[in-house]
């Protein structure tokens, strides 16, 4: 793994993470229904960690001598609160994936410490998956 391609393959997560604000943003705005108060929180309690997340990976992509990315991946449209919830459910099972091999990549390459800190971002990622997931287990039709 050279410095570069680790470079590249983190601006790409740091644009999955700047999608993942503006997707929970979006989603509170749209939640409707006698769920939207629970929606609105629940969406909103998700942008203050994927903001952590896109500025860690900021700050790492510049210290390794890169420059991160401003725009991100396209965010999915969604008209249902269930549709909403099951694109939070690929969007953070995507995030979970790409944080695994970006540790290999990461301990390939010799930096532990970023190693240690995706490692801990496939946590928070595969649970705010599971959380959604089990507010999607009894959602009405």
């Amino acid at each position: 793994m050279n410095k570069q391609t680790l470079i590249d393959n983190l601006n790409e997560d740091l644009a999955g993470e700047l999608s993942a604000i503006i997707q929970y943003l979006t989603y509170a705005a749209k939640a409707t229904g006698p769920y939207r108060p629970q929606l609105v929180q629940f969406f909103m309690a998700e942008v203050a960690d994927e903001q952590l997340h896109a500025q860690f990976l900021a700050n790492k992509i510049v210290a390794l001598g890169g420059e991160p990315v401003t725009a991100p991946r396209p965010v999915t449209a969604a008209q249902t609160n269930k549709a909403m919830l099951e694109a939070i459910v690929a969007a953070e099972r995507k995030a979970t994936t790409d944080y695994t091999q970006r540790a290999r990549e990461a301990d390939s390459f010799g930096d532990k410490g970023l190693a240690v800190q995706l490692e801990d971002m496939v946590r928070d990622e595969s649970g705010h998956a599971e959380e959604t997931e089990r507010i999607l287990r009894d959602w009405p039709l």
